[in-house]
């Protein structure tokens, strides 16, 4: 598979989810206290996401 979201225990004993891209890590979120949490990142993400507006601050 060429993407994925990924959910992992940081040291601190949070839940984390990274997006992969060809196993090159596009970006992570902040910590939850739950996986249920960090599913509901992922969840936000795949339904909000599509439609973001680009913001170029260049």
């Amino acid at each position: 598979m060429a993407h994925q979201f990924e959910i992992w225990k940081d040291k601190k004993g949070e839940f984390r989810v990274r997006f992969k891209y060809n196993s090159e890590v596009i970006f992570w979120t902040e910590g939850y206290t739950s996986k249920a949490g960090a599913r509901s990142a992922i969840n936000s993400i795949l339904e909000y996401g599509p439609d973001a507006e680009i913001e170029d601050n260049s």
